[in-house]
């Protein structure tokens, strides 16, 4: 028997995040948020439920699901993210399951980059713990639009209204104070299906929406067609012979908004402005694209554009080689002031050299922790960077693709933090560093 449920192809889509400490019920959650949505194959089921009969339980062990997961990971195999999709009738998912240990929470920075909704899951036993509030901080650093607070294993706390208050009062100030606009706290039960996809019986107290409903009816902001249109050139094409001898068009992806033949723009970083003179999808001009599709851009005037550079429709930022950035740090060797760099922006690839750490941010009292000489992994901190070649960067508040960048290894290419331009996090006023001038002078 099938349990797979129809599902309208122009239903809207929602990214989503789910994050949460070890053994808080994550992958039960996930495997009950799939298998009551009807998600799962028949025999993907049939699986689970003859690995739990082996393990003696009679139930069919809905985490069994995702663990397939766990176990590689630990066997020593580097997972970033597991994407799953699913969808119901109403609105289509792609879920970024992110591990759970400390050592990962890096990992949600890739998960929840492109997520318009976060689900952080608690243990009603334990409450907020530091994984929940770095979780937290994570979602407010990526501007994360809305955030799900799953208070997990209300069975375990004989579904009492007094946990679930006390626990949802505390994580929504915390994450309050960090700028997370949207936070809705719902009580759940992962192993026994309270509140994921239907209603509890269990817990008459509480009158919101399941995860689910809640789900399908959050506002998907979409897009980046509100944002203003940003086109970054991956290739230019420029045939040398045959009849398209004279054709010069710019290849990529619109990382955001609508762009149409006859707008004006930008290209960056030169500022040289000219209109768009047409718009070519596999080979067929069709007048207009749409964020994230992959188009060829034909300018009016013949500009001098390679790749790296950015045509921009609207208000565009000031090329800068001075950049300021709210960084999440990656990797087990520590970034420190003087370390020089490759900052990845877009399709643009340039040197850059860590003037100044401004502040680590600490996730227990959200003070901004001046005076640091470096940043180890997982830190969230303020950077300040010079680059080699001027970059235009948006506000990461207002354009989460073209205000993001990476900093990677010049030396293997290892990617080392990943950066949102502007913004902070946190409290206090941090002090300045010295910029290791030797440094700048000899990388940018």
């Amino acid at each position: 028997m099938s349990t797979t449920t129809t599902v309208d192809a122009t239903a809207s889509l929602l990214r989503f995040a789910t994050a949460g400490s070890v053994d808080d019920g994550k992958s039960t959650l996930v495997g009950r948020l799939l298998h009551d949505s009807k998600s799962v194959l028949a025999d993907q089921l049939e699986a689970v439920e003859h690995a739990s009969r082996k393990r003696g339980q009679e139930a069919p062990d809905l985490a069994l699901l995702t663990d397939g997961l766990r176990a590689e990971r630990e066997q020593g195999i580097t997972i970033d993210v597991a994407y799953r999709y699913f969808a119901t009738p109403k609105r289509r998912f792609i879920l970024a399951d992110t591990p759970g240990h400390v050592q990962y929470t890096r990992n949600m920075v890739t998960g929840a980059s492109t997520a318009e909704l976060a689900v952080v899951l608690v243990d009603a036993r334990n409450g907020v713990v530091e994984q929940t509030r770095r979780h937290a901080a994570v979602a407010a650093l990526l501007r994360v639009p809305h955030v799900v607070l799953a208070v997990n294993k209300m069975d375990l706390v004989d579904y009492a209204e007094s946990v679930f208050a006390a626990i949802a009062a505390e994580f929504t100030a915390y994450a309050g104070s960090l700028g997370v606009g949207d936070i809705t706290a719902i009580p759940i039960s992962a192993l026994a299906g309270d509140n994921v996809v239907e209603p509890s019986a269990h817990m008459d107290w509480y009158g919101g929406p399941t995860l689910l409903e809640h789900l399908e009816t959050v506002p998907v902001t979409g897009a980046s067609g509100d944002e203003p249109a940003r086109f970054p050139v991956q290739y230019v094409i420029r045939p040398q012979s045959g009849d398209h001898r004279d054709y010069r068009g710019y290849a990529g992806q619109l990382a955001s908004g609508v762009l149409r033949t006859g707008d004006a723009v930008t290209v960056l970083p030169s500022g040289r402005t000219t209109t768009v003179a047409g718009i070519d999808v596999l080979g067929v001009d069709t007048g207009i694209a749409f964020a994230p599709q992959s188009v060829t851009v034909r300018l009016v005037e013949d500009i001098d554009i390679s790749r790296g550079d950015l045509i921009a429709a609207g208000p565009v930022a000031e090329p800068t080689k001075d950049v300021e950035a709210t960084v999440c740090h990656l990797h087990e060797r520590p970034l420190r002031v003087g370390d020089k760099v490759l900052l990845k922006h877009t399709t643009r690839t340039v040197r850059a050299l860590v003037k100044e750490i401004s502040y680590r941010i600490d996730i227990d009292t959200l003070e901004q922790r001046s005076g640091a000489e470096g940043l180890n992994v997982n830190d969230i901190g303020h950077v300040v960077l010079r680059t080699a070649e001027p970059l235009a960067l948006d506000d990461y508040t207002d354009n989460r693709r073209t205000g993001s960048f990476l900093l990677i290894d010049p030396a293997d290419g290892t990617t080392l933090t990943a950066a949102m331009a502007g913004g902070t996090l946190g409290t206090a006023v941090p002090a300045n560093a010295e910029a290791n001038k030797a440094n700048e002078e000899d990388w940018v």
